[in-house]
């Protein structure tokens, strides 16, 4: 990917803290937003979710819940920022669930109602980009290349989702997807990331090369993904001159804890991970936050971001590894320092 973006801004909020600095500082402090709750999709069951805590108001109905959250974690990535050059890259739910906020709204009234609450309108080009969080990694490129050519300023990408609902709910407790009914089972979450792009040089973190590639064998098939799409997105990122594998210190995942997700990690990492570590450490949001779908990726980037901002990342190079639920597959270079 040329040029190199580097994030000038981000956003959250989660169930772990409402703003990006509260939310970094519970993930890394091992402070998680769960808690038990009666299940939306069947009655008198008991499960584990990680639910924002809000103001029923805010709630008034799936789609405008969500845009809420995008435009509380967008304007905390923009600040007073100029929208009119910036190029808004927003991944909701995913069109293939059929998630309740799309029974209210269609993808135009969402991304229009979104731009008002974010302050737009925004540069030409801007959109929804659907696939899952994989798929907002995948649009970097392109992204990138709209900066170089002078159609934008900068880019803010937009990460938003909710799992807490009765239709994804219930597909998960049918294929035994959910924590409690698996040991190795998935926490529903809700948040939304956010984190704003320039091609300007200067100090933080920086998105170096990206990598996208789709499996196959994706959890809602019967097969056990033997991990070719994440290895060849892992080997398309890792291309940068000086930032090849040996390059990498740490990861950055949104794998959630199923034991898809972690054998499909078994796999592909003893593929690609070739040079000999004692330890590859490894940050999953997921542990405070839930499984965020397609908040997930924004939301790895601003966590790393918190993490060479501050100084805590245990290494300069890091890569993201981001997978979508329908099996698109990312992968991202990282590189930064203290800010």
């Amino acid at each position: 990917m040329t040029p190199a973006l580097r994030i000038i801004g981000s956003g959250a909020v989660t169930a772990a803290g409402l703003t990006l600095p509260q939310s970094a500082a519970a993930f890394v402090a091992g402070i998680d937003g769960f808690r038990e709750i009666t299940s939306p999709d069947e009655f008198g069951t008991p499960q584990i979710v990680a639910e924002i805590p809000t103001d029923w108001r805010l709630r008034p109905d799936p789609a405008t819940w969500l845009q809420n959250l995008a435009a509380r974690a967008g304007n905390e990535a923009l600040g007073d920022g100029d929208r009119a050059g910036t190029l808004l890259l927003c991944t909701p739910p995913s069109s293939k669930r059929g998630h309740p906020c799309w029974q209210e709204s269609d993808p135009r009234r969402f991304r229009a109602a979104l731009n008002d609450k974010l302050g737009g309108p925004f540069a030409t080009g801007s959109r929804l980009v659907d696939g899952g969080p994989a798929a907002l990694i995948g649009a970097l490129p392109d992204a990138a290349t709209r900066l170089a050519r002078g159609e934008a300023d900068r880019i803010l990408l937009l990460g938003v989702d909710s799992l807490i609902n009765t239709s994804d709910m219930a597909r998960f407790r049918a294929a035994g997807r959910l924590h409690g009914g698996s040991a190795q089972g998935l926490v529903p979450g809700e948040a939304a990331g956010a984190v704003l792009l320039t091609t300007t040089p200067g100090p933080g973190m920086q998105i170096l090369m990206t990598g996208l590639a789709d499996e196959p064998e994706n959890v809602l098939g019967e097969r056990q993904s033997q991990g070719r799409a994440m290895q060849k997105a892992l080997e398309a990122a890792s291309s940068a001159e000086g930032y090849g594998e040996s390059a990498v210190e740490f990861v950055v995942s949104n794998f959630n804890g199923e034991r898809y997700g972690a054998l499909e990690a078994l796999i592909f990492r003893a593929r690609f991970y070739r040079t000999h570590r004692e330890y590859m450490a490894t940050a999953y949001p997921a542990m405070s936050f839930g499984d965020t779908g397609s908040a997930s990726a924004a939301l790895a980037l601003a966590v790393a971001a918190d993490a060479f901002g501050k100084d805590y990342a245990p290494g300069r190079c890091a890569m993201l590894e981001i997978a979508s639920e329908d099996g698109l597959r990312a992968a991202a270079c990282l590189t930064g320092g203290p800010g």
